[in-house]
C-alpha cells in the first residue's frame, strides 16, 4: 500500500486541519517505505472562534495556527487545508468517458445548476472523474464537489496572512478518505468504515477499492460532554479540556458524565449507521475505527464497542509509518486526532488540479 502511496516524487504539503475546537497539522516525508513522521502539532483555539463553520473569531484561528508553525518548526510553506459544513456539496453524477476536462466543465456547470441551492457565482466548483460507473454501464463516475466562496476564501486569506500557500483545499469526509485509503486497512473485500468524532461534528466515511463510497456529517460532538462536565464541577470549558487532556479532572467524571455521553454517541452513531446502510445498500459494519479528539476519551473504544456490539478500534494512520523520536511520544497521545490532518498530507503524494 504504501510502496503505490510514495512511487512518485511531489513536493512536501503540510496536512492542516482547522477544526473547531483544535488546529492540528501533520508533515510527511520520505518514499516508497520509508514513509516519516516529520513533524506534528496540535493546538487549541481560544473562546467560541466558529459559528457552525464559519470563522466568526479570526484573530483567535490565527493565533492558534502561529503556534502550530512554531511548534512545527519546519520549513515548508505549502499547506493542504479541508472545509466541511451545510455550505459544502458533493456528489457523484454520471458523464460520458473520454471527454476532456474542458468538455466535463461545461457540462458539470449544467449538472451543478440545478443540484447547489446557491448562484453559480457565489460558489467554487470542482470534479474529478473516478472511473468506469458500477450502476450506470456505459458512464464514468465523476465527483462533482461545490463550496461557498466565503468559507473557503476566509481560509485561505488567514493561511496567507501567515505565510503558508493553501495549494489544495480538500472536503473533510475526502480527507478523512485518503487517510483511510493510504494508512487504513485493505479495503478490497469490506467497506472500511470510520467514524471521527470532533467537538461538534460526527463525521462518517466509508471506503471501498480506493474509493470514498459515503461521507456524511452529523451534528453532535465532544462539546456536549465538556459543557456537562463544566456545569458539574463549576469549571470554565478551557480548563475542563486542559485537565481532561492531562487526566486531572476528578475522577467521578467517568462514572456520571461519560456514560451519559457514550450512550448518547451510541444513539448517533447507531442512526448515522442506519443512514450509511440505506444509502449504500451495503451490510452493516462488522467493524468500525474511531478517530477525531473524541477517541482519545479514556475507554471510548471499548465503551462504544460494548453499546454497539461490533469490534470498535481507534484509527492511527501513522502504524506503519517511521516516526522521529523527538515527536514519538506526542504522536502516541494524539494519533487518532490527527487522522483528518494526514490525510491532508497524503497529498504530498498525489497531484491535484490546478
Amino acid at each position: 500500500m504504501l510502496n503505490k502511496v510514495f512511487s512518485k516524487k511531489l513536493p512536501p504539503v503540510l496536512g492542516l486541519d482547522i477544526g473547531t475546537r483544535y488546529v492540528k497539522a501533520v508533515l510527511l516525508t520520505g518514499s516508497g517505505a520509508g514513509i516519516q513522521v516529520a513533524a506534528v502539532a496540535c493546538e487549541p483555539i481560544n473562546g467560541d472562534a466558529f459559528a457552525e463553520r464559519d470563522i466568526r473569531d479570526f484573530d483567535a484561528v490565527s493565533n492558534a495556527i502561529r503556534k502550530v508553525k512554531n511548534t512545527l518548526k519546519v520549513k515548508c510553506k505549502t499547506a493542504a487545508i479541508a472545509v466541511s459544513g451545510a455550505s459544502i456539496i458533493t456528489k457523484v453524477v454520471y458523464m460520458d468517458p473520454g471527454q476532456s476536462d474542458h468538455e466535463l466543465e461545461s457540462q458539470i456547470e449544467i449538472e451543478a445548476d440545478s443540484l447547489i441551492p446557491y448562484p453559480l457565482d457565489e460558489v467554487y466548483l470542482d470534479f474529478e472523474e473516478l472511473g468506469p460507473s458500477k450502476s450506470h454501464t456505459g458512464k464514468v463516475d465523476v465527483l462533482l464537489s461545490a463550496g461557498h466562496k466565503d468559507m473557503v476564501d476566509s481560509r485561505v486569506t488567514l493561511l496567507r496572512e501567515l505565510e503558508l500557500e493553501p495549494k489544495v483545499v480538500d472536503v473533510e469526509g475526502y480527507a478523512l478518505g485518503s487517510a483511510l485509503i493510504e494508512f487504513g486497512p485493505p479495503s478490497e473485500e469490506q467497506p472500511v468504515c470510520c467514524i471521527n468524532l470532533g467537538a461538534s461534528q460526527l463525521l462518517v466515511t466509508a471506503v471501498q477499492e480506493n474509493r470514498v463510497i459515503y461521507s456524511k456529517e452529523h451534528n453532535f460532538g465532544c462539546d456536549s460532554l465538556l459543557r456537562d462536565i463544566s456545569l458539574v464541577f463549576a469549571m470554565e470549558l478551557k480548563e475542563v479540556e486542559e485537565q481532561l487532556a492531562e487526566g486531572t479532572l476528578p475522577e467521578s467524571w467517568k462514572e456520571q458524565q461519560l456514560p451519559i455521553f457514550v450512550s448518547n454517541l451510541q444513539q448517533q452513531v447507531t442512526r448515522a449507521l442506519q443512514m450509511y446502510v440505506a444509502s449504500t445498500n451495503k451490510e452493516q459494519p462488522q467493524q468500525l475505527l474511531v478517530s477525531g479528539g473524541g477517541a482519545l476519551l479514556p475507554e471510548m473504544a471499548s465503551e462504544l464497542e460494548r453499546e454497539l456490539s461490533i469490534t470498535v478500534t481507534p484509527f492511527d494512520p501513522f502504524a506503519q509509518m517511521k516516526v522521529k523520536p523527538e515527536i514519538q511520544q506526542r504522536l502516541d497521545s494524539l494519533a487518532p486526532q490527527l487522522a483528518i490532518a494526514a490525510g491532508l498530507a497524503s497529498r504530498s503524494f498525489s497531484p491535484w488540479h490546478i
